[in-house]
């Protein structure tokens, strides 16, 4: 792993580890790198924490300082970053945003030119080392060299223009929920919605830099779930702090998951005769009811490790249409190169108005399994992955619960731990599965804590 930059951006807590000099620096180097034989064009959006706009100022100010010229989304998601810089010829694209971390962590996302993905490992590379002090400095640009700061919010209205096309019937009549996490939707969510018809109604879309994600959104999806009862809802949708994730909430008050988001989005896709021989891209965290609903289907899939990076590039490279995680992240090739949340609200909507079917019907064929997952810190993640003691007890779990359920251990890729997670038909025998695996830990003397 990098030393600034992880699977989803260089994060951290504001001015402690991920720094306003950070962000004029990687400005800087951006300016620079791409704007070798041109002058850059480079777009940037943040959510609403505090920080994001002192970001978004010493972003530009680098940027600008290099020779390049900056154009601000303003608030706005990271789907909207994406969908911009690769349909309006951007050398990249900036995010600022921590996702749904707590307002006092912030993150700088890269987004490449060429496709709107994450960006390649190779400039990542190359910041770090700038960063660093190993690499020349970039020269600063004079008179009329000097970049612009360009105010293009017109580019994250083409954005919502777009979203709202998709949609190839009328939500009229359709009572809908939205909690916008006191992020990046909460002005351009409800605007979608009430554009295509639905009786909208809205909460946590009152940010005042401190309340993003605060007991609000997609990781607290408890608030929603009474709004839809207490309001009568047909549905309501949960989003982060930057909209990448959606999970959604039936008119029963249910939670319905990535997994589920999936199999209502792909069996819609079926019925329809545009999943063709495809298969669902999950990541190993997926239940095992999803799974079971998928066979049942005659629907394929394929499993990556756990990171929305890993279900996309699965995706691209196998040319499967449909991906994502339990959290909410779902991807739909056709329309983007990233998880969105307001895109997969948009898709969960047709599905229900092409069956007539409430979300609680439509992903009834999902029984989600009990599942126990403990973190554990041991000694040396990679020599316990290799114990034989330990991987004999992982196999006799797995030899015992057969085809009713599954065991997992996988290393933690931004901890020191590991993962034991076991899914069977009662709470006590996933607890009894999990104790199993760390109990061979215990006798190897390699365990030194259970989270």
């Amino acid at each position: 792993m990098s030393k600034y930059f992880g699977t989803d951006g260089f994060r951290g807590e504001a001015n402690v580890d991920l720094t306003v000099m950070h962000a004029f620096r990687i400005g800087l180097f951006l300016g620079g790198y791409f704007g070798k034989d041109h002058r850059a064009r480079v777009v940037l959006g943040k959510d609403t924490r505090r920080s994001s706009y002192m970001y978004e100022a010493a972003l530009c100010a680098g940027l600008a300082a290099a020779g390049a010229d900056a154009y601000t989304l303003h608030v706005t998601t990271t789907p909207s970053v994406s969908y911009v810089t690769r349909t309006e010829d951007f050398d990249c694209g900036v995010m600022i945003s921590a996702s749904h971390n707590p307002f006092h962590d912030n993150g700088i996302k890269l987004i490449n030119g060429s496709a709107g993905e994450k960006m390649e490992d190779s400039v990542i590379d190359a910041i770090e080392e700038y960063l660093d002090g190993n690499a020349p400095e970039v020269p600063l640009a004079t008179g009329g060299d000097v970049g612009r700061i360009v105010d293009y919010a017109a580019g994250r209205n083409r954005y919502i223009g777009y979203l709202i096309s998709l949609s190839t019937q009328s939500y009229r009549g359709v009572k809908v929920g939205l909690d916008c996490a006191n992020g990046s939707t909460w002005q351009i969510a409800k605007s979608v919605f009430d554009a295509l018809g639905a009786e909208t109604y809205v909460m946590s879309n009152r940010p005042d830099g401190l309340n993003i994600n605060r007991d609000c959104g997609s990781t607290h999806i408890e608030h929603l779930q009474k709004f839809v009862l207490d309001e009568g809802l047909d549905v309501g949708f949960a989003f982060d702090g930057d909209a990448d994730r959606c999970l959604a909430v039936d008119e029963k008050g249910q939670v319905v998951d990535g997994d589920k988001i999936l199999y209502v989005c792909a069996m819609r896709m079926k019925e329809r005769g545009t999943l063709g021989d495809t298969k669902v891209v999950t990541t190993v965290m997926s239940n095992l009811g999803l799974y079971k609903a998928l066979d049942a289907a005659g629907i394929g899939y394929e499993q990556t490790a756990v990171g929305d990076k890993y279900v996309w590039e699965n995706m691209a490279a196998n040319g499967h249409l449909i991906g994502g995680e339990q959290s909410g992240h779902i991807i739909f090739r056709k329309n983007a190169v990233t998880g969105d949340g307001l895109l997969t609200s948009i898709k969960i909507m047709q599905a229900m108005l092409d069956r007539k079917a409430p979300l609680s019907e439509l992903a009834a064929p999902v029984t989600t399994y009990p599942q126990t997952l403990k973190n554990v810190v041991v000694t040396d993640k990679d020599m316990v992955m290799e114990d034989k003691a330990v991987l004999a007890a992982v196999k006799e779990v797995s030899d015992s619960l057969g085809d009713t359920g599954r065991v997992l251990l996988r290393k933690s890729g931004t901890e020191p731990v590991l993962r034991v997670m076991a899914e069977a038909p009662t709470e006590e025998i996933c607890e009894k599965s999990v104790d199993a695996i760390i109990d061979a830990m215990r006798n190897r003397g390699v365990l030194i804590q259970v989270k």
